[in-house]
């Protein structure tokens, strides 16, 4: 594993590990009013964030531990996508865009190093 890679891989093992716990230890601010009915929409549903949170907290120590890293990677590649939508959709301009496509270029960096692991997934299937 190159350098670019391992680094990368630490620093969205620990953006997801971090930001997924503190949910549960931190009270988030309100959020803006363009997106509060979004917001209180999955947040009346009372599953929604813990589950998100939990994945997101548990596949970061993965990627940090290097246990199941590309399985965790592999679970971890949908919410950075739906991350950057909705920064992309629900808070236009190019500084909120910053860190979602940040976390998307570490996110793929991290992920080069186990292209031998991800390849055969991506092969069709033969009879």
């Amino acid at each position: 594993m190159d350098k670019v890679s391992m680094v990368s891989k630490y620093i969205i093992g620990l953006i997801y590990f971090v930001f997924g716990l503190s949910f549960f230890f931190v009270t988030p601010p309100p959020p803006d009013e363009s997106i509060a009915p979004f917001m209180t929409g999955l947040l009346s549903t009372g599953y929604f964030f813990p589950f998100l949170k939990v994945t997101e907290t548990v596949c970061g120590a993965l990627v940090l531990s290097g246990f199941f890293a590309p399985l965790a990677l592999i679970i971890l590649a949908p919410i950075t996508i739906q991350i950057f939508l909705f920064h992309a959709v629900m808070t236009p301009g190019i500084t909120n865009l910053i860190m979602p496509i940040a976390m998307i270029v570490l996110h793929v960096l991290a992920a080069r190093s186990y292209w031998s692991v991800y390849q055969p997934l991506l092969k069709p299937k033969t009879k």
